[in-house]
């Protein structure tokens, strides 16, 4: 089988969750014995079909545009048995370059006009390969994708091999959520493999690829928001606010709270067992949190432990400086500005234990 893996994202590998996705599917066909081309849509100049119609009269299944979609992309098109058009979710459907691609494929049709069932259509010129669409969203619900599927059943009907939606994908980014992660790349893996040997993909194994990553996607949202929030206040983009390694600034207790447990690391955690006690000593509203951490777990709980190993007398926004590396927190520890009792190595820990995979500051 020839399979032409087509990337529609903007973004470069590391940050792409399309390409996550896609490379997993790539990875299963290729196992089956898959001859698969994989193309970046970024890195490709494709102009806008013009609804010349040339393709249809003058040079009949030529286009006239001479750019890498007539030299290179359209004839590889045409030789694949499979096409897979991976996009992200954009307005609740696919990209604009995927949807420059899909126009630009009108030479595989005949202008002639066909009537059957009640529908009109134009007739094939050639093979049109079978199609395969995967898509990842931000926004937790299946539900988002209901738009793009409506509209690629509507195009490739009995042509849709298989339709791959992988809803809450910012959460395969997060350390807490990394078995998940395993467990989805296999199962898209498995879908790969499936796709090649058998032209679909079984209900069980779509069920595991879709499964969820979280139940608590309202903290989630809330973090997301948090992160929105200082992105504004910062004046960058996401994509600035990570190169830059910032870290969303708590502004509650709770959301301090959320924040440290989404940037726990498990497996920087190794088997540490250790209760770590935060106490806010801001004179209006003293608060006090603590995180229990177990064996590569850790939970978070208000108030006051029964026994801790390290405790953290500081002022709230002073803590939140420290965390989002508006201060030193080194230098603010030598000059008493907050104090600690118990074990001090668990301070000096706090950036291995709580900083994700991208970022290794506090609460990162």
């Amino acid at each position: 089988m020839k399979v032409m893996a087509i990337n529609s994202s903007p973004r470069h590998s590391g940050e792409s969750k399309t390409e996550l996705m896609m490379s997993a599917l790539v990875e299963g066909m290729r196992e089956a014995g898959a001859e698969v081309s994989v193309f970046n849509l970024r890195q490709k100049k494709l102009n806008y079909c013009i609804g010349c119609y040339t393709c249809w009269t003058k040079t009949p299944g030529v286009c006239i545009h001479k750019d890498d979609m007539t030299a290179e992309l359209y004839p590889q098109w045409l030789e694949s048995d499979l096409a897979v058009y991976a996009t992200p979710l954009y307005h609740f459907t696919v990209n604009a370059s995927l949807k420059t691609f899909i126009e630009r494929t009108l030479p595989i049709l005949r202008p002639d006009l066909l009537h059957n069932d009640g529908e009109t259509r134009h007739p094939l010129r050639g093979k049109h390969p079978q199609i395969a669409v995967l898509s990842v969203a931000g926004f937790p619900e299946e539900s988002v994708f209901k738009g793009l599927s409506c509209y690629v059943r509507s195009v490739f009907g009995k042509r849709l091999a298989a339709e791959i939606y992988r809803a809450g994908a910012e959460a395969l980014t997060i350390s807490i959520y990394e078995e998940k992660k395993k467990n989805i790349i296999a199962a898209t893996i498995q879908g790969g493999r499936e796709l090649v040997e058998q032209g679909a993909i079984s209900p069980e194994t779509m069920e595991k690829i879709k499964q969820p990553i979280s139940d608590a996607f309202a903290a989630f949202s809330e973090l997301a928001n948090l992160m929105w929030k200082t992105c504004i206040s910062e004046g960058v983009t996401p994509e600035e606010f990570r190169k830059k390694g910032i870290i969303p600034r708590p502004d509650t207790l709770e959301n301090f709270m959320l924040l440290m447990e989404m940037a726990f690391n498990p497996q920087r955690a190794g088997d540490l067992a250790a209760t770590i006690q935060f106490e806010f000593t801001d004179e209006e509203k003293p608060k006090e949190c603590y995180f229990k951490i177990d064996r590569g777990t850790v939970k978070a709980a208000k108030g006051r432990a029964r026994k801790a190993d390290l405790t953290i007398n500081t002022p709230f926004e002073l803590w939140m400086d420290v965390m989002s590396k508006k201060a030193d927190g080194q230098q603010l520890f030598w000059d008493q500005q907050y104090t600690t009792e118990g074990d001090v190595s668990l301070l000096i820990n706090l950036d291995k234990v709580f900083g994700n995979h991208r970022n290794s500051s506090n609460g990162a």
